[in-house]
């Protein structure tokens, strides 16, 4: 891999990875309503689908995304469910009668545990077409996957988890602190009323891909 092709992949899988999607809107609402560790877990879970993905580009994706397309649709929807079922649990939280020291209700989303973020952050990752559409057919006109070296594919690993990894830690911090200062804002419960129902609306969106 030439430094000029490792440069490039760089710039457009951060470009990718920064684009609004569904992945950012994940990582985006974890951290603002979880806490930042859970956004930084959904980022990991994003970065490994990423390196799965790299994983089967290099041993061939294109044939074994034809044997596995069941497996690629199953994932689809889990993912498609996971974000339906974070949308509802979002705005059955906000229906919820305010604490008694005035906090407002913590989302049962965040119940699920580090571990359930990293997961819903791979399988998104897994079951996006572009992602698929990318690796599979994308990746090979910057590299020709059939000479790669191991230092190469160890490169391309790293350019992803840099590149990927990076853009969705910066939404991390950067949810993260925008709910600090919004936390006094009076239509607060509304938006977040409003963000669980765009989940809503995006894992049936997800469900419904062909």
């Amino acid at each position: 891999m030439t430094l000029f092709g490792a440069f490039t992949l760089f710039l457009v899988l951060a470009a990718m990875a920064a684009l609004p999607s569904s992945s950012v809107a994940l990582v985006v609402a974890r951290s603002a309503m979880s806490g930042v560790r859970h956004g930084l877990a959904v980022a990991l879970g994003i970065v490994a689908g990423d390196l799965v993905f790299i994983a089967l580009a290099v041993l061939g994706m294109a044939a074994l995304a034809a044997e596995l397309g069941t497996l690629f649709a199953v994932i689809r929807y889990a993912a498609a469910a996971y974000l339906v079922w974070f949308g509802f649990s979002l705005i059955r939280s906000q229906l919820r009668p305010a604490s008694g020291d005035g906090a407002a209700p913590r989302p049962r989303g965040a119940r699920g545990g580090l571990a359930g973020s990293f997961l819903a952050g791979l399988l998104l990752t897994m079951g996006d077409v572009k992602a698929i559409l990318f690796y599979a057919s994308l990746l090979p006109t910057f590299l020709d996957l059939t000479t790669l070296s191991g230092t190469d594919i160890a490169l391309l690993s790293a350019i992803a988890v840099v590149s990927v990894g990076g853009v969705k830690v910066v939404y991390v911090f950067a949810a993260e602190r925008l709910a600090g200062r919004a936390s006094g804002f009076a239509y607060l419960r509304q938006v977040k009323m409003l963000a669980g129902g765009a989940f809503v609306a995006i894992g049936g969106a997800l469900a419904l891909k062909g």
